[in-house]
């Protein structure tokens, strides 16, 4: 058997175990890499970050066919994430997956998370989601993030789904405003509004 094929088959085993999971209140899972990530559900700061985008980002989005969307599974290639915030079509019907379970990746314009407490959360939000939206090719990776510093938001644009990277990679502060540069949220400014001011 080749690297390929087992990739594909171990791929097709994580996928059947993860939809088969029963979590207990509290927590989720998401597939990253091919490994079955739990994590619980957010802190209060964490949440408020998150909602304060979500909100932001419906209110610029109103007019048009396209919403925000919170706690909906993302689907790409038997991976499955649930990021803290995402844009997509508003009526998400024709955007599902084959087996309903979540929005397809290529219905995904924009993605934004919100950086959780501890190194493995920092980390895999940092890194291996980076890549994988990457290799999904949504379009603007937004990530919102208190441990960096004295806070930051980077944003990643440009997606290289062969290289599981981006072209522009554009890091600032809290307290520098960042424009989403394309898709529906083209204009959307993420400020102190959302972020709230530098960390001590």
């Amino acid at each position: 058997m080749s690297l390929a094929e087992n990739g594909s088959e171990l791929d097709e085993v994580v996928w059947h175990v993860w939809k088969a999971s029963e979590l207990p209140e509290g927590y989720r899972a998401e597939i990253i890499e091919g490994a079955i990530e739990v994590s619980s559900t957010a802190r209060r700061s964490h949440g408020l970050i998150a909602n304060r985008t979500r909100r932001a980002l419906d209110k610029f989005l109103d007019e048009g066919e396209d919403a925000c969307h919170q706690g909906v599974i993302v689907i790409h290639n038997r991976k499955a994430w649930i990021p803290d915030a995402f844009v997509a079509p508003e009526d998400t019907e024709p955007c599902g997956d084959e087996e309903d379970l979540g929005v397809r990746a290529d219905s995904v314009h924009l993605v934004v998370e919100v950086v959780s407490p501890g190194t493995r959360n920092q980390d895999r939000d940092r890194v291996p989601k980076r890549r994988e939206f990457a290799r999904a090719g949504i379009p603007v990776y937004v990530l919102i993030d208190d441990y960096d510093g004295q806070g930051a938001v980077t944003l990643f644009t440009g997606p290289r789904p062969d290289k599981a990277d981006w072209e522009d990679i554009h890091r600032v502060p809290y307290g520098t405003d960042v424009t989403i540069p394309e898709g529906p949220a083209k204009g959307f400014m993420i400020g102190e509004d959302i972020t709230g001011p530098k960390r001590a």
